[in-house]
């Protein structure tokens, strides 16, 4: 899968995904400290699912209509790296392809998902 991951995601996770054979482009490594619009502008552009811990993007992407083809988001303590990798591997597992035009959050014990607009 194709992948925009914000620079709050934990390093060790993006290794994660390039070593299971996913392409990533790592906000912290292209565009360290631009703005939430400018990352989703950016996932929109590439044609990738960002990746994110920050809940601010629901604001953008529901409220102001931002477009994104796809937004994960990892609502898991961030001191549980192991629990995060394994819900995240779950969640790309049990929806695959259909994470695009979504926006799904994951959670220690569920996922919850919602259509984007079109």
């Amino acid at each position: 899968m194709r992948w925009f991951v914000d620079e709050c995601v934990d390093a060790g996770l993006v290794m994660r995904l390039r070593t299971s054979g996913h392409d990533v482009v790592y906000a912290a490594e292209v565009a360290p400290a631009v703005t939430d619009t400018t990352i989703l502008e950016m996932a929109q552009v590439q044609d990738r699912l960002l990746l994110t811990e920050d809940k601010d993007f629901g604001d953008l992407v529901f409220r102001r209509g931002v477009r994104v083809p796809g937004t994960v988001l990892l609502r898991i303590d961030p001191a549980q790296h192991a629990l995060k990798i394994r819900r995240l591997e779950a969640a790309i597992a049990r929806f695959g392809d259909k994470l695009f035009r979504r926006y799904t959050i994951i959670e220690e014990a569920r996922f919850r998902s919602r259509p984007l607009r079109s």
